[in-house]
């Protein structure tokens, strides 16, 4: 992956991003995380600035503090170190439903110009050319958090202009149509991608480009998206990861590789 440099430190796109994502946690934030790039994120944060967010899994553990990232919901470790282990229908029902969720962290394969995500196929769904994970948690999580993140690689394939699958409805067709379904909560609020971060329009609720990370340029991000652009009338530059949440970052996922490979 390329590198980008800001005085002696020197970073990865996909660090960039992390860390992009992490910021936005605060302290007791009530999160439903998902695994990969959200749960790296969500840590991170814990371990930072936000000791006290509190981290929701989809197996039913509640204020999760692994010592390192989940290869799934199903991982010991969330478990081991949660403060309560509830099961899934409770999880969904009461937490989810019940408005206890302030934000959903999520993944995904594909997203269009209205948040609208997918983690189902790549082709068409019945001979797709890749089967992915799928959905589990998340359409549930787009529905009924108050609000969503979106942390995804940004590229013409990660940003069609038509996505393959709707897994997980974000705007939908834009402007109110996510509200006439009934979907409860924002739904997603910002999407952090390794350019930059793009937020919907508040009346058409069209992803726009806010900020691009240290030397990515607007015309990159343009170059990235396979719709035509929506750019903000002055975007911002993001802050370039600091050496104390690089050395967090990189312990993390040191700590991760080597508890992994003891495992096999």
């Amino acid at each position: 992956m390329a590198t980008n440099g800001t005085a002696s430190v020197d970073y990865t796109k996909n660090e960039m991003m992390t860390v992009a994502a992490a910021r936005l946690l605060q302290n007791g934030t009530v999160c439903f995380v998902g695994i990969g790039l959200p749960s790296a994120a969500a840590n991170l944060a814990r371990a930072m600035h936000a000791p006290e967010c509190v981290l929701i899994y989809e197996s039913g553990t509640i204020g999760s503090k692994p010592d390192v990232l989940p290869l799934s919901i199903g991982d010991g470790e969330l478990a081991e170190t949660a403060d309560a282990v509830v099961s899934v229908p409770e999880i969904f029902a009461y937490w989810l439903q019940g408005g206890r969720v302030d934000v959903g962290f999520l993944g995904a394969a594909q997203i269009d110009r209205f948040a609208n995500i997918n983690s189902t196929v790549i082709g068409d769904y019945e001979h797709p050319k890749v089967r992915l994970p799928g959905a589990g948690g998340a359409p549930e999580i787009a529905a009924n958090a108050k609000e969503v993140y979106i942390v995804i690689e940004q590229g013409p394939r990660t940003f069609p202009a038509r996505i393959d699958f709707m897994t997980s409805g974000g705007h939908l067709d834009g402007g109110d149509a996510r509200a006439k379904r009934g979907a409860r909560g924002a739904g997603p609020t910002v999407v952090i991608t390794d350019l930059g971060v793009l937020e919907p329009d508040p009346v058409t609720k069209e992803l726009t480009l806010v900020a691009v990370h240290p030397g990515v340029t607007v015309e990159d991000a343009r170059k990235a998206t396979g719709w035509e652009l929506k750019v903000a009338p002055h975007v911002e530059t993001t802050p370039p990861p600091t050496p104390q949440e690089l050395a967090a970052l990189r312990e993390l996922h040191a700590r991760t590789k080597a508890a992994h490979a003891a495992k096999v």
